[in-house]
């Protein structure tokens, strides 16, 4: 369609208590333990965002005050898989969050050869030994984000 530049916004779930419900992270990188990837470009382990779009984004939420950190996520199918064995895993390879998109969204870009960035916003939690639901207003946490991100998409 013409498009060469997409930024994506959604909620992920933390692997550390510190961050607190809502609190934004930018992946930098994202664990490929999911299967829609693979079919775009060759197998990793990883996937690595733009760095470019990274830094635009970082640029536009220092400028608004917004807090925000640079992590790793890990990208997974099926919300079955995060055991409490690969939880542990995904910590000590440096993941700060899990999602189950940013990898595909990665490599759909590479292999088209388009820029992308994506905002993460943190929601329930796999940082304790249970799942917490963290019960929030998951739809005005969602409304705060895609203002930022639609914001940002203006300076693309």
């Amino acid at each position: 369609m013409g498009c060469k530049k997409f930024i994506a916004c959604g909620m992920c779930g933390v692997l550390q208590k510190e961050l607190a419900v809502g609190h934004l992270i930018i992946p930098i990188a994202a664990v490929r333990d999911e299967g829609a990837s693979y079919h775009y470009v060759k197998p990793s382990r990883e996937i690595y965002a733009n760095e470019r779009i990274i830094n635009i984004i970082e640029n536009e939420l220092s400028k608004k005050k917004i807090p925000y950190i640079k992590a790793k996520t890990w990208t997974t199918d099926a919300f079955y898989r995060e055991t409490p064995e690969k939880v542990k895993l995904r910590k000590k390879e440096g993941c700060v969050t899990v999602e189950m998109e940013t990898a595909s969204y990665i490599a759909v870009a590479q292999y088209n050869n388009v820029e992308f960035g994506q905002i993460l916003c943190s929601g329930d939690s796999l940082a304790g030994e249970e799942w917490d639901s963290r019960k929030y207003n998951r739809k005005n946490i969602m409304k705060y984000v895609l203002r930022i991100t639609l914001d940002i998409c203006l300076k693309l």
